[in-house]
């Protein structure tokens, strides 16, 4: 009985790239998850350990951030296509090349560089009910907003094992998980749940920001401030990374376009805002 290789392929799977397109004051923006894989003359890698024909998944993962920098991110069919084409004709072994997207939308929120993405958060609801008395407390999870611009850091403590550079120029990027307590068990629940979210949102993009820190307690103070039938916001919040790729190795320059969105680590920040005459419920959040 003979024993043979079967089909085979290799690639980079899931390189997260976001391409901010800046029109002036103005900016677009593409968020796309990219899979390439390549088959072909590849049975020698296997077989034998030569690694003659094969093109390093790490070079795969730099021809996406390339390409997004030198040809922008349109529709992603053509970006599929365009990476595809490359690889077949540019490495002699792959004669097949798999690239599979996945596109995440983004909604403008106001302004030119604040964005919502589309789908995703979840409406939350916590009743409680007994001989103590009742409370509803209202949220929602997973409300994954951006600023392409207008977010600074800097001025922080540091130690010998800092590494962060201060900047005055980022991404924030985050996803919002709030849950607002309300006073009363009477209240016009659904458009105090569309009030709150919309206060949320603009918040978030008109605070020019200089720590997320800031901008979570702008963001509770803003549904205070506009619902009166609300008396306290808890808000938890990571700080979704976007790191600037590196391109001067491929001779380009990165001009805040080309991004990386990191997964983990992240830091994570959580805070409560409340009114002065918030009536204590401590088991209303358990």
């Amino acid at each position: 009985m003979a024993i043979v290789l079967g089909p085979n392929r290799y690639g980079k799977a899931e390189t997260r790239v976001v391409r901010v397109t800046r029109d002036g004051g103005t900016h677009r923006l593409k968020d796309v998850n990219v899979s390439v894989s390549l088959s072909g003359a590849m049975h020698d890698v296997h077989l034998t350990g030569d690694n003659a024909a094969v093109l390093p998944t790490d070079s795969q993962k730099n021809t996406v951030f390339a390409f997004a920098k030198k040809h922008g991110i349109g529709a992603i069919e053509d970006f599929g296509l365009l990476l595809a084409r490359h690889f077949v004709a540019a490495q002699p072994a792959v004669t097949h090349a798999r690239v599979e997207i996945h596109e995440y939308g983004w909604s403008r929120i106001t302004g030119g560089h604040s964005f919502v993405r589309d789908g995703g958060e979840v409406r939350t609801a916590l009743v409680h009910g007994g001989a103590e008395g009742e409370t509803v407390v209202s949220g929602l999870t997973d409300l994954v907003v951006l600023n392409s611009t207008g977010s600074e850091f800097h001025g922080f403590a540091q130690d010998e094992y800092t590494t962060l550079e201060p900047t005055d120029d980022r991404i924030l990027a985050t996803a919002v998980t709030a849950q607002w307590r309300h006073r009363t068990t009477e209240a016009p629940w659904d458009d105090s749940y569309r009030a709150a979210r919309d206060a949320l949102l603009r918040a978030f993009a008109e605070t020019h920001s200089l720590s997320l820190q800031q901008t979570l307690f702008q963001m509770g103070r803003r549904v205070l401030a506009e619902r009166g039938e609300i008396c306290e916001v808890r808000l938890s919040m990571p700080n979704k990374h976007h790191f600037l790729v590196d391109l001067e190795p491929f001779g380009l320059k990165n001009d805040d376009e080309v991004y990386f969105a990191a997964d983990r680590p992240y830091g994570l920040i959580e805070g409560t805002v409340r009114t002065d005459d918030a009536p204590d419920a401590p088991s209303a959040w358990n």
